[in-house]
């Protein structure tokens, strides 16, 4: 598989899609702040970790997918949510980056702040393609098992 930017893809999402994550992605960056002042800048750092326009764009990517295919005469409603699905795995494998992220930026921040920079998104490409990585070739396992698993029980019910 290979991530391409597709530029038209931007044209098919309405303007006020983009105003609901701008007005979501800032209301969790206030939400964030207002913990940090709160709490101390820790806890802060844990709510501004969250990804601020996931629901948002869960719900859009449902939406757009579910309306393509009504436009072909199908049913969308189960393409939409496998999308969305999808889209809630890879937000997963992003917030386990992120965690290395923070963590290995927090052990070494104290040395030099470039430094911790650096070394943290090292961490988070690292763990973050090794998720993806993890998750593809779990993937390709269990879709092979099952498959074997299939045949052998068409095979079981085509003997007499």
């Amino acid at each position: 598989m290979l991530v391409k930017l597709s530029p038209s893809a931007l044209k098919q999402t309405r303007w006020y899609e983009y105003a609901i994550r701008f007005a979501l992605g800032g209301l969790a960056t206030v939400l964030a702040g207002a913990m940090g002042a709160s709490f101390g800048t820790p806890i802060g750092g844990l709510f501004l970790a969250l990804p601020a326009i996931f629901c948002a764009s869960a719900t859009l990517i449902e939406s757009h997918e579910r309306r393509a295919k009504e436009k072909a005469g199908l049913d969308g409603r189960r393409r939409g949510q496998e999308a969305a699905a999808l889209d809630a795995a890879g937000a997963a494998m992003g917030s386990i980056g992120l965690a290395a992220f923070a963590a290995v930026f927090y052990v070494t921040v104290a040395v030099s702040s470039v430094a911790a920079f650096v070394a943290a998104i090292f961490a988070w490409a690292v763990v973050s393609v090794s998720a993806w990585w993890m998750r593809r070739s779990f993937r390709t396992v269990s879709q092979r098992l099952s498959s074997e698993a299939g045949s052998r029980s068409a095979r079981r019910r085509s003997v007499p």
